[in-house]
């Protein structure tokens, strides 16, 4: 089993990279993936009622048919982080024993929160449980586990373990095993900062060449679709806050023009790199989302809030094994249109936030990679989600809100905080948190993509990071306007689908690294 690690060839990965116009690209990656991308968004545009069906359809049958896959394939990857954790192999120190972070954990954290699912929170963190608790009062299919028809406090359980299910452990450790699997093979082998180094010891130098160019344009691919679904949310929350806030109408236009803005001050995040850019951002993102959280807590029924948070906690781990269920589900609706979806929104996310994560993780041991990747996350998203939560939900039962389930899920957010004092400025905090954790994402995701693209270098020129800026967000302008989320969220799943196999094998190649750095660091 160790041969493989004694003696690495990296073969001509990287020496094939060319200069095109001024961009250094590994031509078998680039190429493919720029022309599946430019044709998604012609097609977009010169037939936009049949491609929203297509991606429609191809939503549709892949919750359908392959349910089981993805949920199977979560639950793999959530016991794999936490058996490897738990075990020896968890104090390997990324980078060799010598190694030392190159951030404070702090930095570190709200890098790791920024790039994975800060926006997705702020636009589902009251939406969701909103939804489950309406559909557990009135029971059924698309009420998770079936629902407590007419109990206030079953069906709010139930709605808070549902939501918690979606956005804790599952999700992160998606993330945690691609950013470790590129991190041990970068930092311990000398490999690339490439999807394809996770396979060497399963395929050998064959990774080098068509086998993994395959594997890179698929991770490339579903890169920019995720990465477009979040940024179609982001554009659609932070409008619907504008126009809640100022009364400004919300049309393709004005959505346009605001991607727009946020795509110059994401170019200049861009210049800045990693130090000047994504880390001073996240941090301010950090603060704000706190800030706001506190405010909430603080005006809203704070004590009652409190007792939740740890009744949140045990309910979503008593109801764990069968939100985790991959068969048999009568509560298909819920099952199909939400965790299904989001697990593969997540996959499809795995290569750009595990490669984020691994460019920021040298010097990080195994354990406490995963557990800042993993653990700490969900609990900060538990909290979020139960303040935001449980005080949408604490507002319908006591009537403050009527029809609250019958606003947009965009707007949903500004209507609780119009239920608080200073609403005004809290939703202009809320907005301002919106559009910050939108560059922070397309930022991260495109200096990732361009290493993807480019033979696993990390520094290239600005013009390549651009490229890729503006391409990404050309695609979720096209297919927000023309589809909506529907599109969005098909083009996700569709790449979600063989990736999610691709994680499953990466597991496979990280344990026979571990274990070839473990029995070395024996005999040392």
């Amino acid at each position: 089993m160790a041969d493989w690690a004694d003696n690495i060839d990296t073969g001509n990965y990287g020496k094939s990279t060319r200069t095109i116009m001024g961009l250094q690209v590994d031509p078998l990656v680039f190429f493919p993936t720029a022309v599946i991308s430019l044709a998604v968004i012609v097609y977009s545009l010169i037939a936009p009622e049949q491609s929203a069906k297509l991606f429609n359809d191809v939503r549709v049958n892949a919750t359908t048919s392959f349910d089981w896959f993805f949920m199977s394939a979560g639950n793999l990857l959530l016991l794999f982080c936490v058996v490897i954790a738990l075990s020896p192999l968890g104090r390997i120190r990324l980078g060799g024993k010598g190694a030392t972070p190159d951030y404070s954990r702090m930095s570190w954290f709200s890098m790791l929160f920024g790039a994975g699912m800060g926006i997705g929170l702020i636009f589902y963190g009251v939406s969701e449980p909103v939804s489950h608790f309406t559909t557990s009062m009135a029971g059924g299919p698309a009420a998770p586990l079936g629902g407590a028809i007419g109990n206030h406090a079953g069906a709010r359980d139930l709605a808070m373990a549902a939501t918690i299910f979606d956005w804790a452990l599952h999700p992160w450790a998606m993330f945690a095993v691609t950013g470790l699997a590129l991190a041990l093979f970068a930092y311990d082998f000398g490999m690339p900062l490439s999807m394809r180094s996770a396979f060497y010891p399963l395929f050998g130098k064959a990774v080098w060449g068509r086998l993994g160019d395959g594997i890179e344009v698929l991770a490339v691919f579903a890169t920019i679709f995720g990465l477009a679904t979040s940024l179609g949310l982001g554009a659609q929350q932070a409008m619907a806050g504008i126009s809640f806030l100022y009364h400004i109408t919300s049309t393709p236009f004005s959505i346009l023009c605001l991607i727009m803005v946020m795509a110059a001050v994401t170019f200049l995040s861009v210049r800045g790199g990693i130090d000047r850019g994504i880390r001073i951002l996240s941090e301010l993102n950090m603060l704000m989302a706190f800030a706001l959280m506190l405010f909430v807590l603080a005006m809203g029924p704070a004590v009652e809030l409190l007792g939740d948070l740890v009744r949140n906690v045990w309910t979503y781990l008593a109801n764990l094994p069968a939100l985790a269920n991959p068969v048999g589900r009568e509560d298909s609706g819920f099952y199909r249109d939400w965790s299904v979806y989001y697990w593969a929104w997540w996959i499809s996310w795995a290569p750009f936030v595990g490669m984020f994560m691994a460019r920021i993780s040298l010097g990080r041991t195994v354990r406490e990679f995963i557990a800042g990747a993993m653990i700490a996350p969900s609990l900060l998203g538990i909290i979020w989600l139960t303040i935001f939560g449980d005080a949408s939900i604490s507002a319908i039962v006591s009537g403050k809100v009527e029809g609250f389930s019958q606003v947009s899920l965009e707007t949903q957010l500004f209507v609780l905080l119009e239920t608080l004092p200073i609403a005004p400025i809290t939703s202009f905090v809320a907005i301002c948190l919106i559009l910050v954790f939108f560059v922070t994402g397309w930022d991260s995701g495109t200096l990732v993509i361009d290493t993807m693209t480019s033979g696993g270098q990390t520094e290239t020129p600005l013009a390549q990071k651009t490229f890729w800026l503006f391409a990404v967000g050309g695609i979720g302008v096209v297919l927000l306007l023309s589809g909506g989320l529907n599109s969005l969220q098909a083009g996700s799943i569709a790449t979600g689908l063989p990736l999610g196999l691709v994680l499953v094998l990466m597991c496979a190649g990280t344990l026979r690294g571990l274990l070839a750095i473990h029995r070395r660091q024996r005999q040392d």
